[in-house]
């Protein structure tokens, strides 16, 4: 449930950000501080590459397959904007939010169900193994564009709070448990 919750939300910022006209700073080459327009096209051209590559997908089955999964990913947008448009406000009163919140859990069974079928449609076209390992590609593209763009110049977050502490990640091989926290540091005037 976690990874589809991480490809949703990867999806619904993809398109949201085209239709914010956010900016993203340039990822490799050029010059440093340069920008560039996020492009929707290139992201979904370098995520057809990485799955491609790393599910090891032959000409023949890349062409069977990214049709069928670019029809999915169109069906799963559409539903993100929707989700995406019930959280833009607070409703007023308490009927209003629970309104909002049997809807949202609508669209959520809605995009599992996409999903469902559309893997069940993968895999006419192709063996489960081959199946697992493209989804295990989607889901680490994903991750790794995340991790990349939360990491970056544009990230608004660190600009607008420069102060917060960069949380460390958890070590789940070597006893596991929460990480130290870093210190804030003090304002002055306090002791």
């Amino acid at each position: 449930m976690k990874q589809f919750f991480v490809a949703l939300m990867m999806a619904l910022f993809a398109t949201g950000i085209q239709a914010q006209q956010q900016w993203m700073p340039q990822r490799g080459g050029g010059q440093q501080g340069s920008q560039e327009r996020f492009s929707p096209e290139k992201f979904d051209a370098d995520l057809q590459e990485f799955i491609t590559k790393e599910a090891g997908l032959s000409h023949q089955e890349a062409a069977k397959f990214f049709p069928v999964y670019k029809e999915m990913l169109g069906k799963q947008r559409a539903l993100f904007m929707r989700q995406s448009q019930l959280a833009k406000v607070k409703p007023a009163d308490e009927q209003g939010c629970m309104k909002v919140i049997k809807e949202g859990d609508d669209i959520d069974l809605e995009l599992k169900n996409i999903q469902k079928n559309y893997h069940k449609r993968f895999l006419d076209l192709m063996p489960a193994s081959k199946v697992y390992d493209i989804l295990q590609a989607e889901q680490r593209f994903f991750r790794h564009t995340m991790r990349s763009w939360g990491r970056g110049k544009g990230n608004v977050r660190r600009q607008q709070f420069p102060h917060f502490p960069q949380f460390p990640q958890f070590n789940q091989g070597q006893g596991g448990g929460m990480p130290q926290m870093p210190q804030l540091p003090q304002r002055r005037g306090q002791n």
